[in-house]
């Protein structure tokens, strides 16, 4: 049975928020993509951005795979929610496991391994990223090979990477964010996956979003007014019950999938916690010790 960490970077206080526009925790929605290809995968979760530690006793060497989430935060804004999860990172990086990244979770690792992100110049994307064209190296890489080389998915986000840390190689982009996913070697050998879309998004999380932010999306020119676009967010949330459809259509399913059967063994099909390796990048080791304190079991 593979095991998968989660780690969590929304605060409480603003999931909080996010639940009265029917949003679910981070946690809930990576643990439904992986359940679609593994049903009997075992996830477990901490909130990283409010400083939950693993439990004594339990190290990131016990997982098969580490998972970053999203984040309405910002990379560049070094407050204590931003700080100890980079930290996090960096520490994570050096135990060898296989790491997937979402939006703000590709950010993180791209800042931890020593690369740069800004606010998007060209402005946010929120709803439907369009047109994301596979790169030369993306339509071979086990990331998208199953997938059209040019593909619509789920989004939200107004940052951008900047500089990508050594050895990374992008593998997706489109007119509005020329970097939409990538793979890189990590410190300890092990691979990252990572995509500025969201894979593990259903429809109804993508209209929460927009219902939430909407007097904000009116004043960068979204829309004319907040009633025009919280009614198209709740026709989209009907849709996607009247469809009876939990996800996107191929947008979850491939990105999990691929993480799974290219990156994640279990320890005991690779021998003593090692797993597959991967061609060699040029990336400078970082790293550090962390305490253990608590943790979110997900069945």
């Amino acid at each position: 049975m593979l095991r998968i960490l989660i780690a969590d970077g929304t605060p409480a206080a603003m999931q909080a928020e996010r639940e009265t526009f029917g949003i679910p925790p981070n946690a809930s929605l990576f643990e439904a993509a992986l359940r679609a290809q593994q049903p009997d995968i075992q996830c477990s979760s901490i909130n990283v951005a409010d400083g939950q530690d693993l439990p004594d006793g339990v190290s990131l060497r016990d997982f098969d795979g580490l998972m970053f989430s999203g984040s309405p935060l910002h990379i560049y804004d070094r407050v204590p929610e931003v700080t100890r999860q980079i930290d996090f990172a960096r520490a994570a990086f050096t135990a060898g496991l296989p790491v997937w990244a979402s939006c703000w979770g590709l950010q993180l690792a791209t800042v931890a391994l020593g690369g740069t992100v800004r606010r998007n110049p060209r402005g946010r994307e929120l709803g439907v990223a369009r047109a994301i064209t596979a790169t030369t190296p993306g339509r071979s890489h086990p990331l998208l090979a199953t997938r059209p080389s040019v593909f619509d998915a789920l989004y939200s986000h107004i940052d951008e990477l900047e500089q990508l840390p050594p050895g990374a190689e992008v593998l997706a982009q489109n007119e509005l964010c020329p970097i939409q996913a990538l793979a890189v070697e990590l410190p300890s050998g092990s691979i990252l996956f990572g995509t500025q879309y969201h894979p593990e998004f259903t429809l109804s999380v993508a209209a929460g979003l927009i219902e939430m932010r909407a007097a904000t999306l009116v004043a960068e020119g979204f829309g004319r007014d907040c009633a025009e676009l919280v009614t198209m967010a709740r026709d989209s949330a009907r849709y996607t019950r009247s469809r009876n459809a939990a996800t996107w259509p191929g947008a979850m399913v491939s990105a999990p999938k691929s993480w799974i059967l290219s990156a994640v063994r279990p320890k005991s099909a690779t021998g003593c916690g090692k797993r597959p390796r991967f061609p060699a990048h040029d990336i400078t080791k970082i790293g550090g010790p962390r305490s253990a304190k608590s943790v979110t079991r997900h069945r």
